[in-house]
């Protein structure tokens, strides 16, 4: 794999990350995806997420030699309130960290980018001895699902958003 930098989103990344978001939902309603067809997720959340430094990028190197966002994701270890109703059961209680709004940049797909996002969110919540990760997904985000799959994830239950239902996994790290 390339090299690829992942830290902290800035503001300065936000036009980018909005763009990928906005990539990410038309890769969604083409595959005939219902999830982030709402309008969600939209600048307020990207930007109440860096107030929080829950926003995280991967960046690599750009065509122009320039470094290019390629991800976009949110890490909190803040908990999840909607994960407390869980449909199903958790393999852990306690502490785990969660990712929300996983974005890929449509020249990166492919290319384990998903993929090196997660592990370094699981690095990251090692280094605070946090053992458990979960994530949700729709039950039609084919993408996201294959790379759960690939990644160990354990499918929990349901969870419930304004939005609706969602497919819940979680690993133990």
């Amino acid at each position: 794999m390339e090299q690829l930098l992942f830290r902290s989103a800035t503001p300065a990344d936000v036009p980018r990350i909005l763009q990928i978001i906005r990539q990410a939902q038309r890769r969604m309603a083409t595959a005939g995806s219902l999830q982030w067809q709402d309008g969600y997720p939209a600048a307020e959340h990207i930007e109440a997420d860096l107030k929080h430094r829950y926003g995280h990028v991967i960046v690599r190197e750009g065509a122009s030699g320039e470094p290019t966002v390629i991800a976009y994701g949110a890490i909190v270890f803040d908990g999840e309130p909607a994960y407390e109703a869980l449909d199903g059961a958790w393999l852990t209680r306690g502490d785990y960290v969660v990712v929300h709004r996983l974005a890929v940049a449509d020249e990166a797909l492919g290319h384990g980018v998903g993929r090196e996002f997660l592990r370094q969110t699981k690095l990251l919540a090692r280094a605070r001895g946090i053992g458990a990760f979960r994530i949700d997904t729709n039950y039609d985000n084919v993408r996201m699902l294959r790379i759960l799959a690939q990644t160990g994830f354990v499918r929990c239950g349901k969870v419930v958003y304004r939005s609706g239902e969602r497919e819940a996994f979680e690993k133990i790290l």
